[in-house]
């Protein structure tokens, strides 16, 4: 098991980061290929981009209010 990626996944989880960033940075961590054109937001494409860079300093802007 990836240490990195079950805390980071926990931690984001427990901030209340929103689920769509969280499903993109899974996917762009583990190098999954995108969803279809039309199922993409924001928040996914904004997390499979911080995913693909292992990236974990950028989730606190998707925490939902």
């Amino acid at each position: 098991m990836n240490r990195f990626y079950y805390d980071a996944v926990t931690q984001m989880e427990q901030a209340g980061v929103d689920d769509q960033y969280i499903q993109g940075w899974q996917c762009g961590f583990l190098q999954n290929p995108k969803r279809e054109a039309q199922r993409l937001t924001t928040a996914y494409e904004a997390g499979y981009a911080a995913g693909e860079e292992k990236n974990t300093d950028a989730f606190g802007e998707w925490v939902k209010g």
